[in-house]
């Protein structure tokens, strides 16, 4: 694509555009920058609310393949790769997943998570390799996230991803994009153009983080990852996390710190299974099943053990 049409393109893009709020911003003293900064930044929650539907829509999906041995895979360049990759590296830590359950594919590879690859988003052939090299299929997610909803690195990881059956998410922050017409699901939240014209690392990235944190946090929760709104399933890997996991186990059961420490030894540093232990006093190996028996889900296996307590 030579500059002239490149350019055409960009003119088009509401997240191209300037914005008028901030058009004098380099005037400003430092407490007026930032609060124009503050003040824009306001809008972005408003137009995450507003593709509510298009997220639910895709939450479910993620955990219709994930139940079927399916994974999620983030795809962009640029901000939007490192977003992807960062939210997808949260997940074992925080869920106990396996760390192929949910990954994040960059342009340019792990060098580009620290540096500017620039050149790696132009390629759609690269997009493809990408996913042919994760071993995509049919069920598995793609979610691709290109602010300008036109990335060629994105795209061709897409339509590779459609040709296999594979479902697609589209993430950008404009309407009508090229991604968001090859997608089965187009997540389009408009913020509107940047404080910094054309710094879509800005609104554009913050809407971006929010939506992803609700795709992946959203389909664990359905996943039976949370009991109330507690971490049972935090993956215990430093003294943090396990002064954390003590907390969860004190919330959920009303226990002492020492008990806590008790029940977590019990149950090989299984905050769920240690939390069902204390609320339905049966024994590990009992417990550990009864657990398998509710898919993993707490709530349903308390709910189960109380029905089976009520009618002896």
């Amino acid at each position: 694509m030579n500059a002239q049409t490149l350019m055409s393109e960009l003119e088009k893009l509401v997240s191209e555009g300037r914005n008028p709020d901030t058009m004098q911003i380099d005037l400003q003293p430092t407490t007026e920058i930032l609060k124009l900064i503050n003040a824009a930044d306001r809008d972005v929650p408003l137009a995450v609310e507003k593709v509510i539907p298009q997220i639910a829509e895709a939450v479910d999906r993620i955990v219709d393949a994930f139940q079927n041995g399916g994974r999620l895979i983030y795809m962009g360049a640029g901000t939007s790769g490192r977003l992807g990759v960062l939210d997808a590296s949260e997940c074992p830590p925080t869920f106990s997943v396996p760390e192929d359950m949910v990954t994040g594919v960059i342009a340019g590879g792990d060098h580009a998570l620290r540096h500017a690859v620039e050149g790696a988003e132009d390629d759609p052939a690269q997009g493809r390799q990408a996913l042919e090299e994760r071993g995509l299929t049919a069920k598995d997610v793609v979610v691709g996230i290109a602010v300008s909803g036109r990335t060629p690195y994105v795209i061709g990881g897409l339509n590779y991803a459609r040709e296999i059956g594979a479902t697609t998410v589209s993430l950008s922050c404009n309407p009508d994009s090229a991604i968001g017409a090859i997608a089965d699901i187009a997540i389009a939240p408009v913020v509107g153009p940047e404080i910094l014209t054309g710094s879509t690392r800005m609104k554009s990235g913050t809407a971006q983080k929010l939506i992803l944190n609700m795709l992946s946090t959203a389909s664990m929760i359905r996943m039976g990852k949370i009991y109330q709104n507690l971490m049972v399933d935090v993956n215990i890997s430093n003294q943090k996390l396990m002064a954390r996991a003590s907390r969860i186990v004190m919330e959920a059961t009303g226990c002492s710190a020492d008990e806590a420490e008790t029940l977590l030894q019990r149950s090989g540093n299984d905050v769920k299974l240690a939390i069902f232990i204390a609320l339905t006093d049966m024994d590990v190996e009992e417990a550990r099943a009864a657990l398998a028996r509710a898919g993993g889900f707490l709530r349903k296996a308390i709910n189960e053990r109380q029905q089976q307590a009520a009618n002896r």
